[in-house]
């Protein structure tokens, strides 16, 4: 059992024992974490200033720490004094209090830090220290990174639909950086969670030995307050700076996003209804016009790539149905291609995300791509029978599908093909050499003049098809098409018959508070 695992196992265990939910207890087990990583960041940060100024007559400042670029830490916001408290003592209030003096000391956590450990029972809270003080301070690289990730995950799935509104399952997120490829600028993301892309992209950076902090910056703005926080924690623990903003990415552009970023990556919330337009008729990141209908798919849409510089790419998730929504949506749509910045579009499987159970699209933008052999066409891949199954609700992709996923990607732009994960052994199966080439039902490359005959349609199966059973003439592509298309519209009519359930719910529960 690794690491991570080992303590999530033992934390849940904890946690069972108790009388919290897991969304009371999600927040102040990743402050613990962060606690004990800010804690390791200090000690090593200590242990070289000691050495530097061994001949010194003078004593280690907190400015000899900031310049050093690490925390500064009280001794009361120490691990070693949290865990040395008498049994006598209000272990919770410590913890809280230790938690004031880190954001006193360090102003860019201000309000970021949880502050709730009184709720929490002495031996619970004891455990969990003494459960992080297992974390050996010998560790090397990303450790706490990757146990706050960990976690966060674990608590993600726990919560379900909530969870799935902060985070994004990392193997979605790792193929989205893997693809637009973020070597080095400014990434946007305005719907940002809990930080997932900004976390991947900068491993993304540190796989090619570079530094993260010198080679990207990041910035963010997430609607809910208590999600910036995890934001923030979550950068932290990863030693990376960031401008994270709360605001609602319909109304507010807070980091005037028009034309500045090299890249872009998102999983907004799919299908959003109740969008105030009126507020947005001015609104210049929406060049294509609003769409009339009560669905802000197409909002998000111009939001991402309005925000793209002269050479910028985009990568994010959205819901099946925007590729081949029509009416206005359609006229929308129809605009984004012809200005020749989509590059691929991937169909993913149901149970992907915690959030949504249905089947999503991953698109890709790059307003750079007119300058190579890929100007006027479009790559689509139906990922859809590609997944992992890790449990009975669950699916993602083994780090070898994600690859093979890469490595089409890759042979479609001529460059070279990865075999980190031993995915070259199913590249050659499928392709017989590493030249892309179109494959019924995997993946077809699409002129724009193809995909206006297809009613200007972005569903990769409407291209892909499916592969060629030549026992039946049955046209499995066009009746598979038609059931899709069934299905979307079922889907929207879902969504629309939950937000009024919920409405109805929520009103009868006032009228019985009154």
């Amino acid at each position: 059992m690794n690491l991570e695992n080992e303590l999530w196992s033992a934390a849940n265990q904890l946690r069972a024992n108790s009388e919290l939910k897991a969304s009371e207890y999600s927040y102040p087990v990743l402050g613990l974490i962060f606690l004990k990583y800010a804690d390791y960041k200090f000690s090593k940060i200590e242990q070289n200033l000691n050495k530097k100024f061994s001949d010194k007559k003078r004593k280690i400042t907190k400015d000899d720490f900031i310049a050093e670029g690490a925390m500064y830490l009280a001794d009361k916001a120490r691990f070693k004094y949290l865990l040395s408290l008498p049994e006598e003592e209000n272990v919770g209030k410590k913890v809280d209090e230790a938690m004031l003096l880190i954001e006193k000391d360090n102003p860019d956590l201000k309000d970021t830090l949880p502050k709730l450990y009184s709720k929490f029972s002495k031996f619970l809270l004891i455990e969990l220290l003494r459960l992080m003080d297992k974390v050996s301070s010998n560790i090397e690289g990303d450790a706490f990174g990757k146990i706050y990730e960990y976690f966060l995950g674990k608590f993600a799935l726990s919560e379900g639909q909530k969870g799935g509104e902060f985070f994004t399952p990392t193997s979605i997120v790792k193929l989205i950086v893997n693809i637009i490829e973020p070597y080095k600028g400014k990434i946007y993301d305005p719907a940002c969670g809990s930080g997932g892309m900004f976390v991947q992209s900068a491993h993304f950076v540190e796989m090619q030995k570079k530094n993260s902090s010198s080679n990207i910056s990041v910035y963010g703005q997430e609607r809910v307050l208590d999600t910036v926080k995890l934001n923030k924690l979550n950068l932290a623990v990863h030693s990376l700076g960031g401008d994270i903003k709360q605001g609602n990415a319909y109304y507010e552009d807070l980091h005037n996003s028009i034309n500045k970023f090299d890249f872009v990556m998102a999983n907004p919330p799919f299908n959003v209804k109740g969008v105030e337009k009126e507020k947005l008729k001015n609104d210049k990141r929406f060049i294509f016009g609003l769409p009339s209908v009560n669905n802000a798919n197409y909002l998000w849409i111009q939001i991402f790539l309005s925000a793209l510089n002269k050479y910028g790419r985009a990568g994010f998730v959205m819901g099946n149905s925007a590729t081949d929504a029509l009416k206005s949506e359609q006229e929308i749509r129809k605009k984004i291609i012809n200005s020749g910045v989509v590059d691929i579009i991937i169909s993913i499987a149901s149970n992907f995300f915690y959030s949504v159970t249905l089947p999503c699209t991953l698109w890709f933008f790059d307003k750079n791509k007119a300058k190579d052999s890929t100007e006027n066409k479009i790559l689509f891949i139906n990922a859809t029978e590609i997944f992992t199954q890790i449990d009975k609700a669950h699916r993602e992709f083994s780090e070898e599908q994600n690859e093979f996923l890469l490595n089409i990607i890759k042979m479609y732009r001529n460059k070279k093909l990865l075999n980190e994960h031993n995915s070259n052994k199913q590249i050659l199966e499928i392709f017989k050499d590493e030249n892309y080439k179109d494959i019924p039902g995997l993946c077809k490359v699409a002129t724009i003049e193809e995909i206006k005959d297809q009613n200007w349609s972005l569903n990769p199966l409407r291209y892909v098809g499916h592969k060629i059973i030549k026992k039946n003439k049955m046209d499995y592509f066009s009746k598979i098409t038609e059931l899709n298309e069934k299905l979307n519209k079922l889907n929207d009519e879902t969504t629309d018959l939950n937000n009024k359930v919920a409405d109805n719910v929520n009103k009868i529960l006032g009228s019985l508070n009154e």
